[in-house]
């Protein structure tokens, strides 16, 4: 698997009493670069999703300078209707962002479905918190110690996944 900059993001909802908070993630081979949490009903459109991909490259900026430089990275998120929108495909070409599609119907293919958030929700699971803000303080706590190991397992297992997607002819395998 390649050493460059690559970057998965997805949405994950964790439950405060009756209430729901979404937290969205980006993650490259050594940890994760950016994450967001979003307010409480707001849903995440093009729009949105716009304004996080402008934040993920000011930290991509700021917290890999040598990959920034070069343009030596790549973005891998799956097809929900925001990252499909023509609006962010027009951002992501102006800016030469490189995008490595996500094959429809691959769940299996989400990085952040087998690494990061597992981890943090068996962390959070039984706990109760008084507010959202308890939420979003013990998820970033959670999030950023996260081991860089877990992080390169994480994409060499999307390395093997990816070769099962090829060799299955791009149909589901999971558990198989």
């Amino acid at each position: 698997m390649t050493m460059r900059l690559n970057l998965e993001f997805d949405w994950q909802k964790g439950k405060v009493g009756t209430r729901q908070s979404d937290v969205g993630g980006f993650f490259d081979y050594d940890s994760v670069i950016h994450y967001e949490f979003i307010p409480e009903g707001q849903t995440v459109n093009k729009e949105l999703y716009l304004e996080i991909l402008k934040r993920l490259r000011d930290a991509i900026r700021r917290k890999r300078p040598e990959k920034w430089a070069t343009n030596d990275w790549f973005l891998l998120h799956d097809n929900a209707p925001p990252h499909r929108a023509l609006i962010v495909k027009k951002y992501l070409a102006r800016h030469c962002v490189n995008t490595l599609e996500h094959p429809p119907y691959s769940p299996d293919l989400a990085p952040a479905d087998f690494y990061p958030f597992p981890r943090l929700k068996m962390k959070l699971k039984g706990r109760r918190f008084v507010d959202s803000d308890e939420v979003i303080e013990n998820a970033m706590k959670q999030l950023k110690d996260l081991s860089k190991n877990g992080f390169q397992e994480c994409f060499e297992q999307l390395y093997e996944r990816w070769k099962k997607c090829v060799d299955a002819g791009g149909k589901y395998f999971e558990g198989q």
